[in-house]
């Protein structure tokens, strides 16, 4: 980082580096607390979790397997970091969650450091500590999915080629952004949507717009370009030739899926997710709180800066367009999608950031949404602890009743914040409550929602049950049973139809009848199994689970399809 200048002047501290670092320490706080406390949670976590665990212990690098099966669904870079945690820290409740919370830090430190470069430390510290405190950042980079570490890596491209394109010249830089796309489209397929930077780049060159370097030198442009492809290479040749070598045809039909399947039929023909074009404008208004209460503010006057041909305006702002433009016009959309366009929006917020927030509308707008969104959870907490209506019955179904004593204390904190701060202070009264929120739910709420959540209940009672020394089954199982799993197991196949798991299943079990157990979803056993000489095992992620022997099985039943159809419809 650039040395902070002696007139760089601080927020409220007497020096800009100790509002930094105590900003720093905030952000590790808000983004941390919990880590450890809990183990992977559906829907995507323990999918990961178990793939990276399958590579630690297999070895298996190249082609990614979920149980014994292949997971062609996403490339392997994601699960390679989380492994690479484990090795790091020997921990699999920290090592599944450190790749996104890496990412998180590292992108509110390439948003604070390039807005500091491009305006001052005032308007850089608010701009990351706006994408710190919107509650789609927080929210998602808390998790252990991939579009966190995407987020990333796309911040770090859009650093790169800002560097270079707005601060310029800088080659370095702009081979590293090239370099980090390429990274990112080994992790997610779309971070080559980071060059689109490029696309406003042309437009204000074209244009002659202010505040833009104007590097030359055809060569550099081009190799730095090819740097995009080095990390795509790096991880699509081992993997073509180690296919192309043994010949395995479930290697070749990896192959084909990931490479299109994954990437331009996913794209085109969707089959699950579908929205309207216009979806992306809700998340915006919604899952972007606060920070879209800044927008009818902040449009004007990025138009204004736009009229004045600002290309540190145009360059971020019209990626943000072009990204949302991109996932638009697909029928299958969800929120995470965009979420790398949050750093460069609170990017593009940063000069204006310091007088938004002396706005006495802007205060009122975000005193409200304080107000609002703590006396919603105390009004429906305690309503659902005191008279428990339908609606917090089925709630409780999936989650803890506990839950409701959480909710009540962050919305009576949130009440508390709001009294004390109000109008005059509402930035800080939002700043504070959502840390109240998270740590509250990283501290208590983790260690309260995992047994059921993760499975991590159930499978010590099915252990339990079945003895130290039995093998269990595993039919129509879930990724966070085979995570969870105690003691021998084995598992008939993730993808394969449950009548198809079911015959496996009984074969085996017949095998050797008094050391076998089969743990099974209930829809999967239909009326092929005697439920009163099975077990009941208990409840978790929404699903009702069993264990039995052979003596439960019904002769010459096979479960039909249309359980596992309606089933399929469902999601964690």
């Amino acid at each position: 980082m650039k040395p902070f200048l002696p007139q760089a002047r601080p927020l409220w501290l007497r020096s800009a580096r100790s509002e930094l670092l105590l900003f720093g320490v905030f952000a590790l706080l808000l983004l941390g607390l919990g880590l450890g406390l809990r183990d992977p949670w559906p829907s995507d976590e323990p999918r990961f979790a178990l793939v990276a665990q399958w590579m630690v212990e297999h070895g298996q690098w190249l082609f990614p397997h979920r149980g014994h099966e292949l997971y062609p669904d996403k490339p392997p870079v994601f699960m390679w970091l989380q492994a690479l945690s484990y090795y790091l820290t020997h921990n699999w409740r920290i090592a599944f969650l450190l790749p996104s919370l890496l990412a998180a830090l590292g992108a509110l430190a390439l948003v604070y450091d390039l807005a500091r470069r491009l305006w001052n430390h005032r308007s850089a510290l608010l701009a990351a500590a706006t994408l710190l405190v919107t509650i789609h950042f927080t929210y998602q980079m808390r998790n252990a999915q991939i579009d966190p570490v995407l987020l990333g890596w796309m911040t770090l491209a859009n650093y790169g080629l800002l560097r270079h394109l707005l601060l310029g010249p800088s080659w370095r830089w702009f081979a590293v952004g090239c370099f980090f796309a390429g990274v990112g489209v080994a992790t997610k397929g779309v971070g080559v949507l980071a060059l689109l930077m490029l696309i406003p780049y042309l437009v204000a060159r074209r244009g002659h717009w202010r505040q833009l370097a104007l590097p030359t030198g055809g060569w550099r442009w081009a190799g730095s370009l090819a740097l995009f492809f080095v990390p795509i290479l790096g991880w699509l040749l081992p993997m073509l030739l180690v296919a192309h070598a043994d010949g395995d045809p479930q290697h070749a039909e990896y192959v084909q899926n990931i490479l299109f399947g994954q990437t331009v039929h996913r794209y085109a023909t969707p089959t699950g997710h579908l929205h309207s074009p216009f979806y992306f404008l809700g998340i915006i208004v919604v899952d972007w709180l606060p920070l879209s209460l800044l927008l009818p503010w902040a449009i004007p006057a990025w138009w204004r800066r736009l009229r004045r041909r600002d290309a540190r305006f145009l360059l971020p702002l019209g990626w943000i367009v072009l990204l949302l433009l991109f996932f638009s016009f697909s029928p299958g959309k969800r929120d995470v999608y965009i979420l790398p366009a949050l750093p460069m929006t609170a990017l593009a917020l940063a000069p204006l950031l310091p007088g938004l927030l002396r706005r006495r509308g802007v205060r009122i707008a975000v005193c409200t949404l304080t107000t609002l969104l703590a006396g919603g959870l105390t009004i429906a907490a305690a309503w659902a602890i005191h008279r428990h209506p339908a609606w917090a019955v089925k709630i409780e179904q999936s989650l803890d009743p506990q839950i409701w004593r959480i909710l009540l204390v962050i919305g009576v904190a949130g009440l508390v914040i709001a009294a004390l701060t109000r109008v005059r202070r509402a930035p800080l009264g939002w700043l504070l409550f959502v840390g109240v929120l998270w740590s509250v739910y990283g501290l208590w709420g983790y260690p309260m929602l995992n047994g059921d959540r993760s499975a991590r209940d159930v499978m010590v009672r099915a252990r339990a049950i079945a003895g130290p020394d039995a093998t269990l089954g595993l039919l129509a199982w879930k990724e966070q049973n085979l995570l969870m799993a105690q003691g021998p197991v084995v598992e008939f196949g993730f993808l394969k139809p449950w009548p198809q798991q079911y015959a496996d299943a009984v074969t085996w079990l017949r095998q050797d009848p008094a050391q076998r157990w089969i743990f099974s979803l209930d829809e999967a056993m239909g009326a092929c199994v005697d439920r009163r000489r099975a077990v009941y095992v208990g409840h978790a992620n929404r699903r009702e689970w069993w264990l039995f022997q052979a003596a439960a099985v019904v002769p010459d039943c096979v479960p039909g399809a249309s359980a596992q159809e309606n089933a399929d419809d469902a999601t964690d």
